[in-house]
């Protein structure tokens, strides 16, 4: 468990949204954008990916929702990288299982453990999330009543979910990193008498076909992926990765400089 401080306010009074973060290493994260990418690329747009995730938590905790931005990150040992990457008003929450369910499993109890009125767990593949989306998230968890918040992801996965206790359920018989992962989990839901609460579809970037999304959102019409936040740090270096590799720019379909 990090000993980096989170936000000081009264935890039972905020909605803790951990974004579930992997370190920057080239040649084990976002190895699926690998090519038009190589390995470091790869890498260094994991890393405009934080960023990006944080600072759009920094815009929705200011005076929108109450909200405590937190990452839960891994592997363990990685506590170095993420301090001096992120904000000191991000909270650092530490691993302790690697696989998805299991990561999400033990972010959601601890969260809740350190006495946050509700939690919402949240990707890091999504540069462009619409900050309202996260409001809105946190704004339903605020509300009387138990009920689940989920954000389905294009792939039928989900970007986000959100709870006010702990229900180890949401987590059992799940086939992660599936197209069912979000139908599975609405099934859950419904099994534990819950109210489920869907945001918004929303994509995530893991793939050449969600950078190719991305690209069109952030520098052509955008489609049917529109209004989302600036994601200042990703599309910088997207267009200096494009400067320098035909098939990045092809891809985003940019214009050469």
């Amino acid at each position: 468990m990090s000993n980096r401080a989170p936000p000081p306010t009264t935890p039972a009074a905020l909605c803790a949204v951990a974004v579930m973060a992997k370190q920057s290493v080239a040649g084990e994260v976002k190895t699926r954008l690998v090519p038009p990418l190589s390995f470091a690329q790869a890498a260094a747009f994991n890393t405009a990916c934080l960023l990006d995730v944080a600072g759009n938590l920094e815009v929705a905790a200011a005076g929108q929702a109450p909200i405590a931005p937190l990452v839960a990150y891994s592997p363990a040992g990685a506590e170095r990288f993420f301090a001096e990457l992120l904000p000191p008003q991000v909270g650092l929450l530490g691993p302790r299982e690697a696989s998805l369910g299991r990561s999400l499993f033990h972010a959601a109890r601890d969260l809740l453990g350190r006495g946050y009125g509700a939690v919402c767990l949240l990707n890091a593949d999504s540069p462009t999330l619409p900050t309202e989306f996260v409001v809105r998230a946190a704004c339903r968890l605020a509300e009387p009543g138990e009920r689940v918040v989920l954000g389905p992801a294009a792939d039928g996965g989900y970007y986000l979910i959100g709870f006010k206790n702990f229900y180890p359920r949401l987590f059992e018989a799940i086939d992660w990193s599936t197209e069912r992962v979000f139908r599975q989990t609405l099934a859950r839901a419904a099994e534990l008498g819950l109210e489920s609460v869907v945001l918004p579809e929303w994509y995530d970037v893991d793939d050449g076909d969600g950078l190719a999304l991305l690209g069109d959102e952030l520098f052509g019409g955008g489609g049917r992926w529109r209004s989302g936040y600036a994601a200042p740090a990703v599309s910088g270096l997207l267009r200096d990765l494009a400067a320098a590799n035909d098939g990045v720019r092809r891809l985003l379909r940019l214009s050469p400089r």
